[in-house]
């Protein structure tokens, strides 16, 4: 889901959450860190009286809280000066090693190739498609950095051609607020259709007839809740609304079948989700359930001839298939439960379907002929891996095209013969300046948690960095919505590995990394097992010589950055530094707040403080409110003025409190992007700056922001 604090999985590329580099400032260099006024205001619930000193820094019109904010922005500055050439160095080796020119692999759509290709100099995609074959004349269809001029920020929710390849509907946010306006254009054309949609969220899908586009429409809490239809050709004031979700626990997706005969509509919780049907030959019909809404029950759902194919976890935790008919029929089960075997959905095609999922802790696909055949998984060659589909624009056809890439194996492009087992090597991402995947090491181990989870983690290495107590060690974790973290590929982190620095991934619950009773695991009155996760991780590493204690640093993004303050809160002395990204630190006061985006979705996710127990639960590891005067490690902490996800006060009161403290962190940095939202600055040279930035950071607090080798690495 996109609507919840983590990064959008459907978006190709791995996106940067940092705030903008600013290198260079020199004299401010001894300046004091800014002291931010305190205000208490007083809170009471079910007993409890709690004093926040920062409450005020919510109110945006406050001259102050801008004021403080461009405060921590200087300071930062100042105390990272230092680091001017440690962060241009990996600025130029990221922009080195990246093939700055370059097409994706060209997908068919009926007489059409599509793909998106990238210029140097340019900071966005051009969206192309030839006509006949990949070679083919190339049209544009749209560039998106002719739209992004005069904006500092510029992102797509999404861009969808109607059946007839006529026209394309696209939506643009430039300000990271997430409310896209959609606009149209005739495809091979510059200039836009009169037709604009002023508020739309992420999802859209065409009418069979091309004259129709639903998309969903968020409300003031930025939650999709309705769903409009719009006549192309009239004026969007005149649309209409298909479907209004009123349960606030609920938001909503659109999308076409693969089949194209059908838009569904999908509403989901964090554990109920149900679906409805509208043909796309009917587009003004109204939308029909596939199967009822059932308190704690999930489900996804594709078409493939008579029948709905479904993935639920009506019978058990992890998921089974079943046919449901068009007719109305019974379903019929093709797939039975298997626990610790995650089914998540199904892609239909005319002639099989494959069921995306996960075992054995790695994603995985598992291909169902249609004939009746016997169902059989894609077998990957690497112990830590990352898989996913890629293009898959045709309907009828026998190849599968699917993404694989692991931490040493750049991201490839696979075409897959259902019927023969074939595989084809389309592309794989060029990465320039020599790169040899034989230097790297990418290995998975286990650590025992304190409660008896045995928790998985994804490590890579420089080959020749030692494994005996002596390396810096640079942790990852997430640990919310089931959602996995990916084994993948990195060109900015071939920087770390090169200087020497280990990078793991530690798979904590509440993600969906081991299935269903994983995420279960980590969620509600379970949540303290994600940090407690992180600490056994971490401890295990350590152990096994895959860090020195002394040179340990923790990174976590939006949820991830909970998990990042409340572990540093369990053990600051774990770590010497801690990087907390948009981080949902202000856990308890957010949550009692139901006016703000995301909140009332999210109480099955962490609780209802409105409620004793449930409050109780979020108190007792709230980032922001358990703070305790003790050392701590270095930390650096990003914001986003407009970030609708996490609210630009959280990290900054988190902040300010930490200054607060006698015993506090030897130094904290607060960088707000004063321009963007959750996923910070747009373009990708802006993106690698932002990168190099916390990089920089991290080996300087590690001790080990040395320049690599260049005889090793071919830079």
């Amino acid at each position: 889901s996109d609507a919840v604090r983590h990064w959008q999985p459907t978006v190709p590329e791995i996106r940067s959450w940092f705030g903008p580099t600013v290198i260079g400032v020199g004299t401010l260099g001894s300046m004091e860190p800014p002291v931010a006024p305190r205000r208490p205001h007083e809170r009471r619930i079910h007993g409890d009286v709690t004093v926040d000193d920062y409450f005020w820094m919510r109110d945006r019109d406050d001259p102050a809280v801008l004021e403080y904010l461009e405060a921590e922005n200087a300071f930062t500055s100042a105390k990272t000066a230092h680091l001017a050439e440690v962060q241009e160095a990996i600025f130029a080796e990221i922009k080195t090693r990246t093939l700055e020119t370059d097409l994706a692999v060209p997908a068919r759509r009926g007489p059409y190739w599509y793909a998106t290709r990238t210029e140097e100099g340019k900071p966005y995609r051009t969206w192309v498609r030839m006509e006949g074959g990949p070679e083919g004349p190339e049209v544009v269809l749209l560039d998106e950095n002719a739209e992004a001029e005069g904006h500092e920020y510029f992102r797509l929710s999404m861009l969808e051609v109607s059946p007839d390849d006529r026209v394309i509907a696209y939506g643009v946010d430039t300000d990271g607020s997430e409310r896209y306006r959609i606009r149209f254009r005739i495809a091979g054309e510059t200039d836009d259709l009169p037709d604009e949609i002023p508020l739309s969220y992420y999802g859209a899908a065409w009418s069979s007839d091309s004259e129709h586009l639903f998309y969903t429409v968020p409300d003031d809490a930025m939650r999709p809740w309705q769903v409009w239809r719009h006549r192309l050709g009239t004026d969007a004031g005149d649309d209409s609304i298909v479907y209004q979700e009123d349960d606030e626990r609920y938001f909503l997706d659109v999308q076409r079948s693969r089949s194209g005969r059908f838009v569904f509509i999908a509403a989901s919780s964090a554990i109920t989700s149900d679906a409805r049907f509208i043909r796309t030959d009917d587009a003004t019909a109204d939308p029909v359930p596939i199967l009822p809404r059932i308190e704690g029950v999930e489900y996804t759902v594709d078409h493939r001839g008579d029948d709905f194919w479904v993935v639920t976890n009506d019978r058990g935790r992890d998921g089974r298939l079943v046919r449901v008919p068009l007719s109305g029929g019974p379903s019929v089960e093709v797939l039975g439960h298997e626990d610790g075997v995650k089914l998540s959905r199904p892609d239909c095609f005319a002639d099989h379907v494959v069921v995306w999922g996960r075992r054995n802790g790695l994603p995985a696909a598992l291909i169902v002929p249609g004939d009746g055949g016997d169902p059989h998984y894609l077998e990957m060659g690497e112990e830590v891996h990352e898989l996913g589909p890629d293009a898959n624009y045709e309907f009828a056809t026998k190849l599968l095209r699917y993404r694989y890439e692991s931490p040493v194996t750049p991201p490839s492009v696979i075409d897959h013969d259902v019927d023969t087992g074939e595989q084809t090597l389309l592309k794989q991402m060029p990465v320039l300046g020599g790169y040899d995947s034989t230097r790297y090491v990418s290995e998975r181990i286990w650590a025992d948690a304190s409660d008896g989870a045995v928790v998985p983690i994804s490590i890579v290495r420089e080959r020749d960095t030692p494994v005996d107590g002596s390396a810096p060690l640079l942790v990852y974790a997430y640990g919310a919505y089931e959602i996995s973290m990916p084994a993948r590929f990195s060109i900015p982190r071939l920087s770390l590995l090169d200087r020497g620095v280990i990078y793991a991934v530690v798979h904590v619950r509440g993600g969906g990394e081991m299935g269903k009773r994983w995420y279960e695991s980590g969620r509600l009155e379970a949540k303290p097992n994600t940090f407690r996760d992180v600490v056994d991780g971490t401890e295990r590493l350590v152990a096994k010589g895959y860090g020195d204690p002394g040179r340990v640093a923790a990174r976590g993004a939006s949820a991830g950055g909970l998990t990042m303050g409340a572990t540093m809160n369990l053990r600051p002395d774990l770590f010497a530094a801690i990087v907390a990204e948009v981080p949902f630190v202000d856990v308890v006061n957010t949550m009692l707040d139901h006016t703000l985006p995301l909140t009332v979705i999210e109480w099955e996710e962490w609780g209802n403080p409105n409620l004793a127990e449930e409050y109780a639960w979020l108190r007792s590891y709230s980032p922001y409110e358990n703070l305790r005067d003790v050392d701590h490690p270095a930390v650096l902490v990003t914001a986003g003025l407009n970030d609708p996800r996490v609210q630009y006060w959280e990290p900054a009161k988190w902040v300010a409190k930490m200054r607060s403290l006698d015993a506090g962190p030897p130094l904290v940095l607060l960088k707000t992007e004063m321009g963007a939202g959750h996923f910070a600055r747009s373009g990708r040279y802006d993106t690698w700056r932002d990168e190099a930035f916390v990089l920089a950071f991290i080996l300087d607090q590690l001790g080990a922001e040395e320049a690599p080798n260049p005889a090793n690495r071919g830079l």
